[in-house]
């Protein structure tokens, strides 16, 4: 059961960890987004403990200390769960429980849950079950004999197959069957992009901290119709809409997950699928909420994530959002050129993206000479329709042409690309003198 399907509102008390050159101003700072997450799961923050250590204690992380202080503050404020913004190991979890009396989770465990009530596609529930199963595994506690079971007979006597080992083999058998359904939609994923591939529409993704604004973006682009509300992850589900550039073109605009600062790693495995769509770009939108306390940090959170699935060279275009709201996404694009301001909400800004993400995908085509004869004027035609025509000649031979086209169509148009002076021709067609 989730948080905030519970008949009340958790107490919850926060713990943030210091370790080694880490500053405490930073660890207010992932405290105070760990108490949004866990709003956002249906509990409220009523304490929290910031503690500076060389190391981690591997027993209890917090060390002795500090654990019986923390038990006494959850005493005081009737706290129901304590929730570290560290990750804990199994064994920390357990000593940690034992000590305390109540449940100690971390902060996997929040985004886990978050992610589980938000899910709502079929391929999104399978992904988040497969990342809650993964987390769970090496936290299965059995009941030891007590639940054992034992067969009939002589030689056949003994403690037998715990509960736990019962438990464990369940998960790992629902594992693989998840598993093997993502593998599935995986290819299904794998055609559509070869498919899109070869409709040669430029793709374009949203890419951005939660809840920086990318869905409202996608709406107003292209009336897409997707949720937006002001939480955390309120978008988990993948959405592709056509969007139509001031020269003509059209490219597929995708809106992706968002991103947090320490997106626990079996949600980055369980939704690799669904970010391939990402490293496929050719460029990336990345939205930036300016009304953040830290935007900085989370533009290279965000970056971060993106080169651990592979996106990192993947052309970025920086988009200050909700400039309706705050001052500072003036000040922001200042210290990013090339970047453009924007309110998603009220559209202002808009327009400019558009036209900047046309340009970016233009610079990004080669520019190649063509020599054409006048006899294949199908050939012409076909140029002028895939490639931007930045220059155009005629001599008694032929069109010349510097175009800018992509990879495919430099492919397509090689036989009469002009190299090193001359024209490559097809055997059939004579070369311009």
């Amino acid at each position: 059961m989730s948080l905030i399907e519970r008949s009340f509102r958790e107490k919850i008390v926060l713990v943030g960890v210091a370790l080694g050159g880490a500053s405490l101003a930073d660890t207010e700072d992932h405290l105070d987004e760990l108490a949004l997450l866990v709003d956002t799961a249906g509990a409220d923050e009523v304490a929290r403990i910031v503690q500076k250590r060389d190391s981690a204690d591997p027993a209890t992380l917090i060390g002795a200390g500090k654990v019986a202080e923390l038990r006494e503050l959850s005493l005081a404020v009737d706290a129901d769960t304590i929730v570290f913004d560290a990750e804990l190991t199994p064994a920390q979890s357990r000593n940690l429980e034992k000590l305390l009396g109540r449940t100690a989770i971390d902060r996997t465990a929040v985004i886990l849950d978050i992610f589980a009530q938000n899910a709502r596609t079929r391929e999104g529930k399978a992904q988040v079950e497969l990342a809650q199963l993964r987390y769970r595994l090496p936290r299965l506690r059995g009941k030891g004999k007590t639940l054992s079971q034992q067969a009939g007979g002589i030689g056949t006597r003994g403690p037998g197959e715990t509960q736990l080992e019962v438990d464990r083999r369940r998960l790992v058998r629902r594992m693989t069957k998840l598993e093997t359904d993502l593998k599935s939609v995986a290819r299904t994923r794998r055609v559509q992009l070869k498919a899109r591939a070869r409709s040669r529409l430029s793709t374009v993704s949203l890419v951005g901290y939660t809840n920086a604004g990318k869905s409202t973006l996608l709406n107003h682009l292209t009336d897409a119709g997707v949720l937006v509300e002001d939480r955390l992850f309120a978008t988990l589900d993948p959405r592709t809409r056509r969007l139509a550039l001031p020269g003509g073109e059209s490219v597929l605009l995708s809106d992706t997950v968002g991103f947090v600062r320490k997106l626990p790693h079996q949600l980055m495995e369980a939704f690799r699928s669904t970010l391939e769509v990402v490293n496929e770009s050719d460029l990336l939108i990345h939205v930036v909420d300016s009304s953040a306390a830290n935007p900085i940090a989370q533009i290279e959170a965000v970056r971060t994530v993106l080169g651990e699935i592979g996106a990192a060279n993947v052309p970025e275009l920086l988009a200050f959002n909700k400039s309706d709201m705050t001052p500072e996404a003036k000040r922001l694009s200042e210290r990013y050129p090339g970047s453009v301001v924007i309110s998603a909400l009220t559209g202002d800004g808009v327009d400019r993206l558009v036209e900047a993400v046309g340009d970016r995908l233009r610079a990004l085509g080669r520019v190649v000479e063509l020599v054409v004869p006048y006899e294949r004027g199908d050939v012409l035609a076909a140029v002028h329709r895939e490639g931007e025509v930045l220059v155009e000649r005629h001599d008694p031979k032929g069109a010349q042409l510097r175009v800018r086209l992509d990879e495919a169509g430099v492919a397509r148009f090689r036989d009469w690309v002009v190299e090193s002076g001359s024209v490559v021709v097809p055997s059939n067609e004579v070369a311009p003198e």
